[in-house]
């Protein structure tokens, strides 16, 4: 008879069969983000490559390649590890249309190539007007990418301007939670070594532009909800939400005649909830933004206009060689930026070798251009 003692043969099949036990738990439990919404994420970066490819060639006058994303879903610690040990860090939020945590991650090296182009400056270092440069880069780059993937999902979607910043890749601003989308990009520019374009989305972004491109994994229906039926939520002769919260009248209305003696008794009323109803915004639709695209290589006269004065027949006629002409603007005021004799745009006058050049500081909204016409 035993005495109740275990066998170091049985205390090493159990300890065995805990291990197995644990592992098929492990394996059981469901990915944060599945296959399938990684393929679809994968195709909404793989269709913006070419235009980012195209605007970075643009800025800097050389053959920008960007090429196929590998994207991974990784803790903060494994992408800090992957870094390079110094980083520019451009935090640029989504703020609208998808809401959520949003960087790019370039090498230095990287970062003053660009720059360098850009401002036809090659070798020097990083100062302010250079990350301002790089900034305006990344701008353009994530400008681009909004606009196509909100073309794909049907939604417009708007970015926080550009937050630069030159740092240790321990300090990196990372999306809060204990998983980060990761993708990296292979970066080719002409004449340069190969590098790399690292972004980082929230997970919680990803999961949503996903689930807006139709990639979704629907959930399964507990059984409680199977059984309810239609019956159980709105109405099927009144599918949604119909009446609006301004429409407190109409609904009274629709109440009373339910359950009017006429219709007879209501065993089941209707559900009737105020609709919740969107903003209304002015957008193209996908046809009116493929028309665009027709015209994207026309050319438009763009000029930088200084100040403006007037002055009497007498005087013009009096100007010579060392008159000087008093203009409307302050020294240090913003000078104005028009494309086609219309202001689009504020900016200031900067030196580029021994070019002149504007910064843009501001950009005229559209209520303000709309404005000017009236």
């Amino acid at each position: 008879m035993s005495d109740g003692s275990l066998s170091q043969d049985e205390i090493d099949a159990l300890l065995q069969g805990t291990d197995n036990i644990e592992m098929e738990t492990a394996e059981s439990v469901p990915s944060p983000l599945s296959e399938q919404e990684k393929n679809v994420f994968q195709n909404l970066l793989k269709d913006i490559i070419e235009s980012q490819s195209s605007n970075l060639s643009i800025l800097t006058g050389k053959t920008v390649t960007i090429g196929a994303p590998e994207i991974t879903l990784s803790t903060r610690a494994e992408i800090i590890e992957q870094l390079p040990d110094e980083i520019i860090d451009v935090k640029i939020d989504f703020t609208e249309g998808v809401v959520g945590e949003h960087s790019y991650f370039l090498t230095v090296e990287s970062a003053n190539i660009i720059a360098g182009l850009m401002m036809g400056q090659t070798g020097n270092e990083l100062d302010e007007a250079a990350l301002s440069a790089v900034s305006e880069a990344i701008s353009q780059v994530t400008g681009s990418a909004t606009t196509a993937i909100g073309n794909q999902i049907g939604r417009l979607l708007k970015t926080s301007p550009p937050d630069l910043k030159k740092q240790e890749k321990a300090n990196v601003r990372l999306p809060q939670g204990d998983n980060v989308v990761s993708i990296v990009y292979p970066l080719s520019i002409e004449g340069e070594e190969p590098s790399k374009l690292y972004e980082v989305f929230s997970l919680s972004a990803v999961k949503e532009l996903v689930s807006l491109a139709g990639g979704a994994v629907p959930e399964a229906p507990s059984a409680g909800e199977a059984a309810a039926g239609p019956e159980a939520g709105a109405s099927p002769a009144f599918p949604g939400n119909i009446f609006g919260e301004q429409g407190g009248g109409m609904q009274q209305t629709f109440g009373q005649s339910v359950g009017s003696p006429g219709l007879g008794p209501a065993a089941n009323p209707p559900n009737v909830q105020p609709v919740q109803f969107a903003n209304l915004q002015q957008t193209m639709s996908s046809a009116e933004q493929g028309n665009i695209g027709l015209l994207m290589d026309v050319y438009m006269e763009m000029t930088v206009e200084l100040g403006r004065t007037k002055k009497l027949i007498k005087d013009i006629l009096g100007i010579g060689e060392g008159t000087i002409i008093e203009l409307d603007k302050l020294a240090g005021e913003p000078v104005d930026i028009l494309v086609n004799h219309k202001l689009i745009a504020k900016g200031e006058v900067v030196v580029i070798d021994e070019n002149f050049g504007v910064r843009v500081t501001e950009i005229v909204s559209p209520m303000e251009r709309m404005s000017d016409l009236s």
